[in-house]
């Protein structure tokens, strides 16, 4: 399984940047992973807009999310890909997403993706990759985090989350933990997400191979995070740079 970083920001993306979003793909088959603010023009330069299989998405807040709107326009109306794409997602995306965009009343986004809500303990597979879902502690809207299975290999991504026993047990044993970081020890910090230093306790706690940091707030000096979460955890760790590609499993 290939895991490749379109886009890692925090909240917002820096000039040229783009908000958290990945492309997964395991034997030709491709998943789009969180959909930021300017994923999906980094998305194209890797696989064909028509060449996703499905879109699975943590949580509505729009870093996470809003790019699913260009990439419907450009399949609805621009021919780009079949109608009905699989689309992945927590309780309440769907009618919070479908606010953003009508067609003489219709719901014309429910005509392009095939919208299923996933919850905890919910399992799904697209191609050969096998998802698990897992709830995570956010605020505003229900949060899930992913744990994936392909080719030998896991890779656990929190989504957004602060500290919590699931993000413990999403992550057990993963070879890569795809984690949130928004904060460092300087920052002012509230409990629906991780700070560095807390994401590489996590990654100790469920004894992870690599640790990989995202969501990093743009007014922060990714080297400090990755610094931080080194005191933390004694693998591997990496920044989520857009284009990173890791390999994982065979």
């Amino acid at each position: 399984m290939e895991l490749t970083v379109l886009g890692a920001a925090g909240t917002w993306p820096p000039a040229g940047g783009a908000s958290c979003g990945y492309l997964l793909t395991h034997e030709g088959v491709h998943v789009w992973l969180d959909a930021g603010t300017g994923t999906f023009a980094k998305l194209q330069e890797h696989v064909a807009v028509d060449d996703v299989a499905a879109i699975v998405v943590t949580h509505a807040h729009t870093d996470h999310f809003i790019d699913v709107v260009p990439a419907f326009y450009a399949r609805h109306y621009g021919g780009m890909g079949p109608a009905g794409l699989p689309f992945y997602s927590p309780d309440g995306f769907v009618d919070s997403v479908s606010l953003l965009v009508q067609e003489a009343g219709k719901d014309v986004l429910r005509q392009a993706y095939a919208f299923t809500t996933v919850g905890p303990g919910d399992e799904f597979d697209i191609g050969q990759m096998h998802f698990r879902t897992f709830e995570m502690t956010h605020v505003g809207v229900k949060a899930v985090g992913f744990r994936v299975e392909a080719g030998g290999g896991v890779l656990a991504y929190t989504g957004d989350t602060g500290p919590c026993d699931e993000a413990v047990e999403l992550a057990q044993d993963a070879d890569v933990l795809l984690a949130e970081a928004t904060y460092q020890e300087t920052s002012e910090q509230f409990w629906f997400h991780l700070s560095a230093v807390q994401a590489g306790e996590l990654a100790t706690q469920a004894g992870v191979g690599r640790l990989v940091l995202t969501h990093i707030l743009p007014t922060l000096d990714p080297e400090i995070s990755r610094a931080e979460a080194a005191t933390t955890f004694s693998g591997p760790v990496d920044l989520a740079s857009e284009d990173l590609v890791l390999e994982i499993g065979r």
